[in-house]
């Protein structure tokens, strides 16, 4: 595999991370503030973002009551 492929590869693989995380911060319980900020930290410092977030975002996701209904 040529290194300009690798790194296309690795660079989309990246953006979805990005993308998964963005949804689940977006998701989560917080305040907008909060999830603003987180947001633009996964944007703007890629790798550095999400590897914070892993560690220090929020952890609980929300879910709607129509949704854990259609479960059950």
């Amino acid at each position: 595999m040529q290194y300009e492929t690798m790194w296309i590869v690795l660079a989309a693989v990246l953006i979805l991370v990005e993308l998964w995380a963005i949804n689940r911060v977006r998701k989560s319980e917080g305040t907008a503030s909060t999830k603003g900020v987180w947001m633009v930290v996964i944007v703007f410092v890629p790798l550095l973002g999400l590897i914070l977030w892993a560690f220090a975002g929020p952890k609980h996701v929300t879910h709607n009551a129509q949704s854990a209904q259609a479960r059950h």
